[in-house]
C-alpha cells in the first residue's frame, strides 16, 4: 500500500488531482489500441471471402452479377477480422465455451465471438460509466485510494462478468425447462409411435407439438430432425443432442434409443418403459420439492409469527409496567 500510495502521489503531483484515474484510462486505452489493431492487421482471411471476391470480379467484367452473391458482408464476415481477438486459441477452451453457449440455446456459428465482444464491451463500458461516475459526481479530493479503485474497476469488473451470469442463469433456466417438459414429450413420441410413425416422423410431430408449451425442447427436437433429414447418422445425431442439453433425462433416452437401435428391440417398448419411468421421476422431483418447502417457510413462519404474538402477549403487561413506574414516580414527588 505505501508503494501504491507514493504512485497516487506522484500521478496527482505530475497530471493533476485525477492524475491516478487519467493514467489509469489511459493505460487501458494504450492496451486496447495495441492489441485491436495488430489483432485486425494480421488476422486471417477467410479463403471463402477470397473466393466469393473473384467470382464477383469475373461476373463484373461479363457484364453481369449472380443472385447468390451478396453485396454486403455478413455479420460473420465483418467478426472474422478480429477472430483472433474474439475467439480463444486454445481449441478446448472453444469447445468448452461453444457447449456452454449451445447449453443456453446460442446455436449460432459467431455465438462464441459474440460473447467475447459482449465481455469485452460490457468491461469498457463499465470503466468508462465508473470514470464519468468519479470525476462528474464525486470529489475526487475528498475519496481515498480504495474509494478510486472501487470505483473504477469495480464497474469494470462488474461489465466484463454480467455476460457470464447471463449465460449461466439462461442455461439452468433452459435446462429446468427441459426437464419439466422432457416426460410429455416422451409420451407424445410413444403415442406417435405406437400409431404407425417412425422415429423421424413422431420427432418432427413432438418438436411441432411442443413448441408452444416448451420452446427449448421444440427447438432440439427441431434441429434434430433437420439434421436427420440432411442425412446424418441418427446415433451421432442424438449424441450431440445430449450434448447440447447437458441434462441427464436427455443421455439417458439418448443411451436407450442407441442401444433399442443396437440390439434391434422394438422402440415402443423402450419408449413406454422410459415414459413411465420419467413419468415417477416427475412425480418424485415434486414430491422433493412440497418435503423442502416446510424447512424454507420454517424460518420465515418464525420471522413474521413470533413477533406478532410477542406484541400481543408481552405488550399489555409492559405498557402497564410502565403506566405503575410513572404513577410510583408522581406519588413520590407529592410527598
Amino acid at each position: 500500500m505505501e508503494m501504491l500510495d507514493v504512485l497516487i502521489f506522484a500521478l496527482n503531483d505530475m497530471l493533476g488531482p485525477n492524475g491516478f484515474a487519467i493514467a489509469a484510462g489511459g493505460i487501458v486505452l494504450l492496451l486496447t489500441v495495441l492489441f485491436l489493431v495488430p489483432m485486425a492487421a494480421s488476422g486471417r482471411r477467410d479463403p471463402l471471402n477470397k473466393l466469393r471476391a473473384e467470382v464477383e470480379k469475373a461476373n463484373l467484367a461479363s457484364g453481369g452479377r449472380k443472385a447468390t452473391l451478396r453485396e454486403k458482408k455478413s455479420s460473420s464476415e465483418k467478426l472474422n477480422k478480429y477472430a483472433q481477438f474474439l475467439e480463444p486459441q486454445d481449441e478446448a477452451e472453444l469447445g468448452e465455451m461453444r457447449k456452454k453457449l449451445l447449453a443456453a440455446g446460442y446455436t449460432s456459428r459467431d455465438a462464441v465471438r459474440y460473447f467475447y465482444l459482449a465481455q469485452f464491451g460490457g468491461a469498457v463500458a463499465g470503466l468508462v460509466l465508473g470514470l464519468a461516475y468519479f470525476f462528474l459526481i464525486l470529489s475526487p479530493e475528498e475519496t481515498t485510494t480504495k474509494q478510486l479503485l472501487m470505483y473504477i474497476l469495480g464497474p469494470l469488473v462488474v461489465g466484463y462478468m454480467a455476460p457470464k451470469y447471463w449465460l449461466n442463469k439462461r442455461s439452468e433456466q433452459r435446462k429446468a425447462e427441459i426437464e419439466s417438459g422432457f416426460p410429455d414429450a416422451l409420451d407424445m413420441m410413444l403415442v406417435c409411435v405406437e400409431a404407425g410413425q417412425s422415429m423421424d416422423q413422431s420427432i418432427v410431430r413432438v418438436a411441432g407439438e411442443l413448441e408452444a408449451a416448451y420452446p427449448a425442447l421444440a427447438q432440439e427436437f427441431a434441429i434434430v430432425s433437420h439434421e436427420m433429414k440432411a442425412g446424418k447418422d441418427k446415433t451421432t445425431v442424438l449424441n450431440d443432442m445430449a450434448g447440447r442439453c447437458d441434462v441427464q433425462d436427455i443421455s439417458s433416452f439418448v443411451t436407450v434409443l442407441n442401444q433399442s437401435q443396437t440390439f434391434g428391440t422394438p422402440i415402443s417398448d423402450a419408449l413406454r418403459v422410459y415414459a413411465s419411468e420419467m413419468r415417477d421421476k416427475r412425480v418424485m422431483r415434486a414430491e422433493e420439492k412440497a418435503n423442502k418447502l416446510p424447512t424454507k417457510m420454517t424460518l420465515t413462519t418464525m420471522m413474521l409469527t413470533v413477533p406478532p404474538l410477542l406484541i400481543i402477549l408481552v405488550g399489555p403487561s409492559a405498557v402497564g409496567i410502565t403506566r405503575m413506574n410513572d404513577l410510583g414516580s408522581e406519588v413520590g414527588v407529592e410527598e
